[in-house]
Formats: C-alpha cells, structure tokens, sequence
C-alpha cells in the first residue's frame, strides 16, 4: 500500500488541509493518506500549539467518516523535536511492507535544504508537492517529485486561532465537529 504522509502541527486542522489530502488520494498512487501530529516542528515557534493529544483529537474528529485517512502519533513517541527523516527511517522499519511519500507544500519544498539529512530522505522517498502561488519549485535536489495543482484556499491555521481569540466566527474554515469542540473546550482562547 502506498501511504502518503502529511506533516504538520494541524494547530488547528482546516478544510484547506483536508482538501489537499483528498486531492492527493484521487490524483496519485497514493491509497491513504496519514495526518502526522508533529508535537513540535524544530523550524516553527511552539508557544501557540495546542497539547499534541487534543490537536491529534481534532484531527482524528476531522477524518473519522474517511476511510482513506489516518491520525498517527508516530512522533509522540519518537525523540523531539521531531525529524521527518527519524519518523521516515522508523515508519519504514515498522512497516516494511508499505510505501511512503511525503506530501508538502512548494513553500515547504523550497526550504528542504534546511531539513535534517534531506539528501538521505530524497533519496529514499518520493514527495508530492502541491504548488503554492509564489513558490516555484526551481531545484529539486534530485528528487522523485510529483507535483500537484491542487485546490487551495487562502485559510491557514494562524487565522483560525486569530479569529477565535477575536471572538469571531470559525464556520466554514474546518469541519463542523472541529469547530464545535474548539468552542466547546475553549480552546485558543487566551
């Protein structure tokens, strides 16, 4: 089975997630696609993540009627921060039998060079890259690279915890289960 692997913090999951996601599964060979929970991403500030556990709820709220997607909390147990190349290595060795790609943005791709041992996971690992206004893939180290046009919309993560903290409205930027418990437990609030 070939597994596609979608990274993120997910502080909190949207639909703009949830679309790529889908794009993916009907655009490639990819069978599932896996949200992998990072407890905390060593390029990004960690002041505003929700506990790992509850975003990985969120998630798993936000997919529960999708056969094709998983939660995974395979970096919970790993060291941290986490490294996509720690969590490749030990999925491939838990699961020898299936195949894995990353999936990113072109705004991540263009930062890979940054990555810990990126030429290692390059080499082992295919990437689907969903293009982003702005960021052009120009080098692609090598790499078995798919890219994807995929839908995308101008929401981001960010915005959502602002709205809330504002106190505005959330409707329609994730899905309706998602949104009611972040009401519901007051989360992003302070």
């Amino acid at each position: 089975m070939h597994i596609g692997l979608y990274f993120g913090s997910f502080n909190p999951i949207h639909i703009g997630h949830l679309i790529i996601a889908n794009h993916v599964v009907a655009n490639t060979e990819v069978d599932k696609v896996w949200f992998v929970v990072s407890p905390h991403n060593p390029l990004k500030d960690s002041h505003s993540l929700l506990n790992e556990y509850d975003r990985l709820y969120l998630v798993n709220l936000a997919i529960q009627d999708n056969p094709k997607f998983r939660g995974s909390n395979v970096e919970f147990h790993l060291p941290k921060p986490s490294y996509t190349i720690d969590t490749l290595t030990y999925l491939t060795e838990k699961f020898p039998l299936e195949r894995f790609s990353v999936i990113m943005g072109a705004d991540s791709f263009q930062n890979i060079h940054r990555w810990k041992n990126f030429e290692q996971l390059l080499a082992r690992y295919s990437v689907i890259v969903y293009n982003r206004a702005g960021f052009e893939i120009k080098e692609t180290h090598g790499a078995d690279i798919t890219l994807l046009d995929a839908p995308l919309l101008q929401i981001s993560s960010t915005y959502i915890r602002r709205q809330i903290k504002e106190k505005k409205s959330i409707k329609y930027l994730l899905p309706e289960a998602v949104e009611t418990y972040i009401e519901t437990n007051k989360y992003y609030t302070k």
